[in-house]
């Protein structure tokens, strides 16, 4: 290399040092074309080693350079010259005497030994720079007696990571000893945190291998020590290795490795120690709540069991107890308008910032929502509830707080045994809500609307207590509290019934639309627009006087123009959609071309959440104006297939953030075309956008009838475009929107219904050849989509094909049955790729319920109902599974939900399941009418009653047993829930078709007082045609107990006409005619 070019090299080199723009985007320039040369290496390296004549910014540069240009050259040089290279570098390394020289040099080291161990074709093939391992390994010995040469040798490991990880695991044992060297106590600091980083960097890359543990089966051992160095950096406030450590525990968390389980009770105690601990940086303590809430995401079990969920749950109490930040708060921390007007409310300077960054509440809270979602019931929800409940019995109101906004947290992932215990927990809200202390009472309102969210339909029956307190609180003079209240408000009333909403329907709808009109806080009118629409839901037709009004306020915020503004638009916008289904198709019509104008107008923002409002309404329109929405498919299908078929992610030019590091424009990608500098970004936003296109096309096939079958054929390949996407939430759409697109076929061939009989295959396929092509289409997507390893989109899909072969017949099923049956029986036997979770861990007998397996369940119920006596060969295959589900050990809704199956099962298959009623549907039964728990009970009444109906005289000899268990039902209050109300309802529908099947083995005179007693049905009135046909009985049979009860059935057929009964026409028709006999 000419002294001349060496000399240009450092000259250049020297510019990009200076604090001159222009100078460097001028050396820039003129080093690029020298840079493609391969002459730039040894002008580099001379550059690089110029100890005495090169300052060390300058050699620094020239290292930073060599590493990212070496890679293009290296191929390029002879053997001897690769030889000379690499000494070269290693006498660098071993004389330099600035730490930033020799680090960059490092990377230069890295660089080449990838290139080395990768290319057989360099001299001597595979490993060819020995020297290098010697180098590392006499550098980091213990015995050296210079430190920075061992933390060189580490650090070089740290820069080797990749190719260590990949290309010399047979060093794997002699690293382990080389770091165990530097991870004792006495150890220089430096030494320590940069074997800490070296081997954090390679545990993390050999986190995710499968097969053999490299991890468990070299370094587990080293974990230890890592986190002792770990914590002796938190004390002295090194925050870098602590960073790194907990970046290592999080990739560790996903790790298959015995390891982790191993080691867990410190890993969690070290992440626990940092997330307290008020000293370091919120990033930080941020990374670690992430360390706990990934370890509950990706090892629940082994969690649940370790015995630190205690320790845990405590630490996330005590950092909401000692802050003073609202608890309710993170209700709305992604709602701009909240933190708008919250940053209002506050009068400290940099209010904003603190409100982008994450907080002690906003960690612990989060924290404890995953814990609550993720890990068992057994091991959370008793740590949680019994300190909610100390908490709240606390005099400091910080704990009161910490007590019910940890209660409203767990709603979501806790709602079963929430549930189970509402009494209990219902009166502990209410004491918060009259609390003296407005931070209290803010929480509980935030845990009444999360309750009101996550434990439906129970939480219904307190609604004459809920109502009346958030409408007090809907004048509260905080914004936290009003906009609280209005969350409540719409979580509660979306599926209240008009009855319910009834009493304060007037003075809600007046001071909700009070509060619209007299705030100028954002979040308040966005929640408040919220609780109006949800009201009018709840109402129904009785919203009717209030749609003027309501419109015209909606009207105003819908033409609103400002960027900021487009949520409170878009949720007038779906107000008005809300307020259609409430009403109905005439008491919308006068509004539905101004809401429809509003929302196509919507479309031409350059804003996805203003899209994803216009489809929701679209969706809901769609369902209510029906065929007078048929006018705008050819506007708006083409639409919304185009946006579903879009690409969530777009090559974008790179962020300088993005670029890779110093001096970028002298990489070797500038010289690798166009796209260089470019950057993959997934539109996040596009995702709800997408998953509203997908409702709104899947409801106006269902809605709009013929009109869409010319949008058929482009409507079905986009769906099937979309199935394929990688995210759950487009997928899970998919599987509830594609059943959807037989409709429009069965309204144009069928007259929109398919005539088909239970189980009957001979006769001739009912289904026109264009429904048939596209229910073959829909079904084998379907099943498909049954494979997914998303529980939700598996659901949905078994969702889809019920309702798909309960529309079209068993001519449907036929095609795909073998492989839909499997499937369904693989999913209840836990065997599907959506039970097969990150911790290989057997099912435990007592694990939770899984809400997807309800519609799995549902599926075998509809097997029966369309395949009828041809299922009874599958029963000996499908019943086992089911009944797992029902064992004493199991939940609540795992038992409910099996023993609902079997009845369903026995009421589609009636006298065939004979066989198996002694062995599997008697004891089933009996054991349910024991259970605590009233939905079993209810369910388990239900079954009884339509075994004794299917099978008539030949299970007569059960009836004392089935009576005397189904006794106690009797006695049950209707009064205390909706649960016990339908349980004896059941009961008394059991009782009435044991009477119609055998009525000689039923003891009139001591059922039938008792049966007449429960009636009128007060929850459950789909059985008012069951317990009416048999009292209708008994009175033509002149049954002697019945004709001596006559007064009590004129009581019962009198409520039963009554105005506003909910029975149906035809049965009060037939009691109005039996009424004049009974008087």
């Amino acid at each position: 290399m000419a002294t001349n070019d060496v000399a240009q090299m450092a000259e250049l080199l020297a510019a990009l040092t200076q604090p001159n723009t222009d100078a460097i985007r001028a050396a820039e320039l003129t080093l690029k074309p020298i840079l493609k040369d391969p002459r730039c290496v040894p002008a580099l390296l001379e550059v690089l080693k110029g100890t005495g004549t090169q300052p060390a910014p300058v050699r620094h540069i020239a290292a930073v350079l060599l590493r990212k240009r070496i890679s293009g050259h290296y191929a390029k040089f002879d053997a001897p010259t690769k030889v000379h290279v690499k000494a070269e570098i290693l006498s660098i390394l071993s004389n330099e005497p600035e730490r930033s020289v020799r680090h960059g040099t490092a990377g230069v080291a890295a660089a080449i030994a990838k290139l080395e161990v990768g290319s057989p074709q360099s001299a001597g093939g595979g490993n060819n720079w020995p020297e290098l391992l010697q180098f590392i390994s006499m550098a980091s010995d213990p015995s050296t007696s210079n430190p920075d040469a061992r933390e060189l040798g580490f650090f070089l490991l740290g820069e080797m990571n990749e190719t260590v990880a990949e290309h010399m695991r047979d060093q794997f044992p002699a690293m382990a000893q080389l770091f165990a060297s530097a991870l004792v106590p006495d150890t220089p600091a430096a030494i320590q945190n940069s074997a800490v980083s070296a081997l954090g960097q390679l545990l993390s890359y050999l986190a995710d291998e499968e097969g053999e543990d490299f991890v468990g089966g070299h370094f587990a051992a080293l974990i230890p020590s890592i986190l002792s160095v770990a914590a002796q950096c938190q004390a002295r406030g090194d925050e870098d290795t602590v960073s790194v450590t907990l970046d290592v525990l999080y990739d560790l968390a996903y790790s298959p490795s015995d390891a982790v389980t191993t080691h867990l009770p410190i890993i969690v105690q070290y992440a626990l120690g940092c997330l307290a601990d008020d000293n370091l940086d919120m990033g930080v303590r941020d990374s670690a709540a992430l360390v706990i809430a990934t370890l509950a995401e990706a090892k629940p079990k082994t969690l649940g069991k370790s015995g630190n969920v205690e320790g845990i749950v405590e630490t996330l109490f005590n950092l909401i107890e000692n802050s003073n930040e609202s608890a309710a708060g993170a209700l709305f921390e992604s709602n701009p308008a909240w933190k708008e007007d919250e940053q209002d409310e506050d009068d400290a300077p940099g209010s904003s910032n603190a409100m982008d960054s994450p907080t002690a509440t906003s960690m612990a809270q989060g924290t404890l929502d995953m814990l609550a979602c993720e890990l068992p019931k057994k091991y959370i929800f008793q740590a949680v509830v019994t300190r909610c409940v100390a908490r709240l019995a606390s005099p400091q109101p910080n704990h009161r707080k910490a007590g019910i906004a940890c209660l409203g947290v767990i709603a979501e992932g806790c709602s079963e045994p929430l549930r189970e215990h509402l009494p209990d927990v219902m009166a502990q809200v209410f004491a918060a809500a009259g609390d003296a202390e407005s931070q209290v009472r803010e929480c509980a309102c935030f845990c009444l609307g999360q309750l009101s969210e996550h434990c439906q339909p129970e939480i219904l029956s307190y609604s004459s207590q809920i109502l009346p307190i958030v409408f007090a609180l809907l004048d509260d003079t905080t914004v936290a509290v009003q906009a609280t209240s209005c969350y409540v408000l719409e979580m509660f009333c979306e599926r209240l019934e008009p009855e319910g909403v009834r009493p304060l329907l007037d003075s809600l709808v007046k001071k909700l639309a009070a509060m619209l009109e007299g705030t100028t806080k954002r979040s308040v009118q966005e929640m408040a627009v919220a609780a109006l629409a949800a009201t009018a839901v709840a109402a129904e037709e009785e919203f009717v006087p209030y749609v003027a009004g309501v419109a015209d306020l909606m009207q105003k915020m819908m033409s609103l123009q400002e960027e900021k503004m487009y949520s409170l638009r878009g949720r007038a916008l779906e107000c008005m959609g809300h307020m259609a289904i409430a009403v109905g198709k005439e008491n919308f019509r006068p509004y539905f071309s101004g809401t429809m104008q509003c929302a196509c107008e919507g479309l031409t923002f350059d804003s996805t959440e203003l899209h994803e409002f216009a489809y929701a309404v679209f969706a809901n329109l769609a369902k209510v104006m029906g065929d007078e929405f048929s006018p705008i498919l050819p506007e708006l299908v083409p639409h919304l297939v185009t946006v579903i078929g879009t690409d969530e992610g777009q090559i974008e030019q790179a962020d300088e953030t993005d670029r890779a590091g110093q001096f970028s424009a002298l990489d070797d990608s500038d010289d690798e075309g166009a796209a260089s500098g470019y950057v993959l970004h997934v539109r996040t936003a596009l995702f709800e956008a997408k998953k509203g296109a997908i409702t709104a096309l899947g409801e106006m096939a269902a809605h709009t009838g013929a009109a869409f079958v010319p949008f058929l054929e482009d409507s079905i390949k986009v769906l099937q475009k979309a199935a394929t996407n990688w995210h759950p939430l487009i997928k899970c759409e998919v599987a509830q929107s594609l059943p959807s697109m037989i409709v429009p076929s069965v309204a144009a061939n069928h007259d929109g219904e398919i005539a088909w009989e239970k189980g009957d295959v001979t006769c001739a396929n009912p289904m026109s050849e264009h429904t048939i092509a596209v229910v073959s289409a829909v079904l084998n997507d379907l099943l498909t989509l049954m494979d997914d390893d998303d529980k939700e989109t598996v659901g949905k899909a078994c969702e889809g094909i019920q309702s798909v072969i309960e529309l079209c017949g068993p001519h449907a099923l036929i095609p795909v049955a073998n492989g839909c049956l499997q499937k369904t029986h693989d999913i209840l036997s836990r065997k599907s790729p959506c039970q097969q979770g990150e911790e290989d861990e057997e099912p435990d007998d007592d694990d939770d319920h899984d809400s997807f397996m309800t519609s799995v369940c549902d599926l075998v119920g509809a097997f029966a109902r369309v395949m009828g006596s041809q299922f009874n060969q599958y029963l000996p295959q499908f019943l086992p599974p089911i009944c797992g589900y029902a064992k004493t050990s199991r939940p609540p809704s795992d038992r409910s939900m099996a023993i609902g199956c079997l009845g369903e099962i026995a009421q589609e298959l009636e006298s065939s399941i004979s066989e198996h009623w002694e062995s599997v549907f008697l004891p089933a039964v009996l054991s349910g009418l024991a259970d605590e728990d009233d939905n079993v009970k209810r369910n388990a009444a239900f079954t009884a009653g339509v075994c004794c109906e299917g099978l008539g005289a030949s299970v007569a000899n059960q009836y004392p047993q089935l009576l005397q268990a189904l006794s106690p039902l009797f006695s049950i209050d209707s009064s205390v829930s909706d649960s016990s109300a339908a349980c004896v309802d059941n009961a008394a529908a059991a009782v009435s078709r044991m009477i119609m099947a055998t009525p000689g083995s039923v003891p009139m005179p001591q059922v039938l007082p008792a049966l007449l007693q429960s009636l009128p049905l007060k929850n459950d009135m789909t059985e008012n045609e069951t317990v009416y046909k048999c009292l209708l009985g008994l009175l033509q049979m002149n049954q002697p107990d019945a004709v001596a009860l006559k007064a009590e059935f004129s009581r019962i057929f009198q409520a039963a006409v009554e105005e506003g009964s909910k029975v149906d026409d035809d049965i009060k028709a037939q009691l109005a005619a039996a009424l004049p006999s009974l008087a």
